[in-house]
C-alpha cells in the first residue's frame, strides 16, 4: 500500500491526538492582535478556514500565496491551510527591501499575498491579484463552520517555494514537495529524540527553510511551540524559563546573543541539562560550543544543510564514545557538519569542475527552482544535488565544510579555509564577530582580510590580531591586514553575507577570483 505523503499529515495527527492541548503560544507583543494560546484543535480548524477562504477567492490547488511575516501563530497555521490544502505557499524574508519582495511576488506568480501589519506600508507598492493584513482576520478566514474543498494529496507536487537569500543578484525559488517537506520532518525530529514532552521555541524565522521544518515536526508530536517574533537574548532566556523550553534552533549569532544575556541573568540559567540547541548556518568557533555546554548547560546539536535540501543533509550530537572528552575536546567535534542524517547519501566531487565540493542525495533534495529549468540541471547534474560547499568526508564518516567553495582564498597558490582562520581570530578574547575574506592582491592574486567587530571595551589593534593568527595557526593563513568593523552584513538568520562584504573590494574587475 502507497499512501501518498501530506503537510497536511501532520496537523490531521495533532488535531485527532492532542487536540485539547496547547499548541502554540503566539507572540504576546506584536503589531497584530495576538492569537495568545491556542489549542491544536483551534489551529487545525483556523488552517481549514484558511483553505476554504481561498476557495471563495478562486484560489486553485498548485496556485502560490506568498506570505511576508514575522514569526506568529498565522504564520504558522498557513503552513497547513495554504500547503495542507493543496496550494503553494512562498514565505518570504521580512527583511527584504520592498523591490526584492516584489520581484518575489512577481516571480513566483503570487495570487496573493499576506502582510505582516508592521510591513504594510513599506510594501504598499506591491501588487498582487488579493492582498491581506495578517490580524484583519475577518478578512483572513472564512466564516467559522464553512468546510474547505478536499484536496487529493500529491507528495510530488510542490507545497512550498522557498527563495534562498542569495549569493547572486537574484535569489532563486527553491521548489520543496510534500514528499521533502515530510521526509526532512521525520528524520529530524527523530535526531533530535523529539517527543510530546518537548516544548519548542521558535527563535529561527518560520520563513527560513520552513524554519528547517519544525512547524511540522513539532506539529505532529504534538509539541507546544512558542513564538519568538525577534531575537533577543535575554527576552529567549525568559521564554525557555517561562514555557519549560527544551529545544530550539538557532545561529550561532543567536547563541551568542543567549550567552550574553546570561552574563547579567540573576540566578541559575534556566533549561540547564534540559535545553537542547540546534544550530547551523555557519560552523561555529569551539570556544561558542564549549561555553553553550559549560556556561548554559544546554546540549549543542550541530547540522548542515540548505534550502534545497529542506534542510536536512547532516547531523553532529554528541555521542557515548565522547563522553570522556574535555569540553573544548568535544567543542572541537562538534563543529563539524556531522554524519549523514537517515537517509542521506554525501560524496565529495572528483577533479573537475566539482573539485571538493559536498554532492548530496536524498528525498529531501529540491524538485527544482521554479521557473529556472537551467539552474535547476545545473544543481542536479550528474543524479547529485551539487551543494555549491566545500568539504571532506572522514575516515570515521564526519563531514568537514571548508567553506563555500568560492569563498575558498587561494593565496600564493594556497588554499586557505576562511572559517579557519575566522575560527582562530574568534578564540581572540577581545573579538566579538569576525568575517573573512580574499581580496585582491598583485603579488599574491589574493590575500586575506579580516573584517573585525571589537569585543565592547576593547582596543585590541590590528598588528595584536596578525600577531595572534601567527602564534595559532601557520603563517599563510593569517591575514594581511584587519579592517574594524561596527557591524557585519548577515542574512536574517544570522548567516554572513560575504558576497557583500567582498563586493567592495572587487569592484570593477571581471571576476571575484585572481
Amino acid at each position: 500500500m502507497i499512501v501518498p505523503f501530506s503537510v497536511s499529515d501532520f496537523i490531521d495527527r495533532a488535531v485527532q491526538v492532542y487536540g485539547e492541548r496547547i499548541g502554540v503560544v503566539d507572540e504576546p507583543q506584536q503589531p497584530a492582535p495576538s492569537l495568545g494560546d491556542l489549542t491544536y484543535a483551534e489551529i487545525g480548524a483556523l488552517a481549514r478556514r484558511q483553505a476554504a477562504k481561498l476557495d471563495e477567492l478562486g484560489i486553485g490547488f498548485g496556485d502560490r500565496v506568498a506570505i511576508v511575516s514575522h514569526n506568529s501563530a498565522r504564520l504558522l497555521t498557513s503552513f497547513f491551510g495554504v500547503a495542507g490544502f493543496g496550494r503553494v505557499l512562498v514565505p518570504v524574508n521580512f527583511r527584504l527591501r520592498p523591490d526584492e519582495v516584489r520581484y518575489i511576488v512577481a516571480h513566483s506568480g503570487a495570487r496573493v499575498l499576506l502582510v505582516d501589519p508592521e510591513l504594510q506600508d513599506e510594501l504598499k507598492d506591491v501588487e498582487c491579484e488579493h492582498r491581506f493584513v495578517l490580524g484583519e482576520d475577518e478578512d483572513l478566514y472564512a466564516a467559522a463552520g464553512v468546510e474547505p474543498r478536499p484536496w487529493e494529496p500529491d507528495e510530488n507536487a510542490t507545497a512550498c517555494i522557498n527563495y534562498t537569500s542569495g549569493t547572486t543578484a537574484r535569489p532563486k525559488g527553491v521548489q520543496i514537495t510534500h514528499r521533502n517537506i515530510w521526509v526532512n520532518a521525520v528524520t529530524f525530529g527523530l535526531h533530535a529524540g523529539v517527543t510530546d514532552r518537548d516544548v519548542y521555541l521558535h527563535t529561527l524565522p518560520m520563513f527560513h527553510a520552513n524554519g528547517w521544518g519544525m512547524p511540522f515536526a513539532m506539529t505532529g508530536l504534538g509539541v507546544k511551540q512558542v513564538v519568538l517574533r525577534k531575537v533577543d537574548g535575554a527576552e529567549i532566556l525568559r521564554r525557555v524559563e517561562e514555557h519549560g523550553v527544551t529545544v530550539m534552533c538557532a545561529a550561532p549569532a543567536v547563541a551568542a546573543a543567549v550567552l550574553d544575556a546570561a552574563r547579567t541573568w540573576e540566578g541559575e540559567i534556566p533549561g540547564r541539562d534540559r535545553v537542547r540547541i540546534i544550530m547551523a548556518g555557519a560552523p561555529p568557533p569551539t570556544k561558542t560550543v564549549a561555553r553553550v555546554e559549560e556556561e548554559l548547560g544546554w546540549e549543542f546539536i550541530q547540522i548542515y544543510g540548505l534550502t534545497e535540501t529542506s534542510p536536512l543533509l547532516t547531523v553532529n550530537r554528541s555521542r557515548a564514545e565522547w563522553d570522556h572528552l574535555s569540553a573544548e575536546e568535544r567543542a572541537a567535534k562538534l563543529t563539524r557538519a556531522g554524519v549523514p542524517a537517515l537517509g542521506v547519501r554525501l560524496d565529495i566531487g572528483g577533479p573537475g569542475e566539482h573539485d571538493g565540493e559536498v554532492l548530496a542525495r536524498s528525498n529531501v533534495v529540491l524538485e527544482g527552482y521554479w521557473a529556472q529549468p537551467e539552474e535547476s540541471a545545473r544543481a542536479l547534474a550528474d543524479g547529485w544535488f551539487h551543494t555549491g560547499d566545500g568539504g571532506t568526508i572522514g575516515d570515521d564518516g564526519y563531514l568537514t565544510i571548508s567553506d563555500r567553495k568560492k569563498d575558498v582564498i587561494i593565496t600564493g597558490g594556497e588554499n586557505v579555509s576562511s572559517i579557519e582562520v575566522e575560527d582562530v581570530l574568534f578564540s581572540h578574547p577581545e573579538v566579538a564577530e569576525v568575517a573573512v575574506i580574499g581580496v585582491p592582491s598583485e603579488k599574491w592574486g589574493e590575500t586575506i582580510k579580516a573584517l573585525v567587530v571589537r569585543a565592547e571595551g576593547s582596543t585590541v589593534s590590528e598588528e595584536e590580531l596578525i600577531a595572534w593568527c601567527k602564534q595559532k595557526a601557520a603563517g599563510y593563513k593569517a591575514p594581511t591586514s584587519i579592517e574594524f568593523r561596527e557591524v557585519l552584513a548577515r542574512t536574517a538568520t544570522g548567516k554572513l553575507q560575504k558576497f557583500k562584504l567582498r563586493a567592495p573590494y572587487w569592484e570593477g574587475m571581471d571576476r571575484q577570483v585572481n
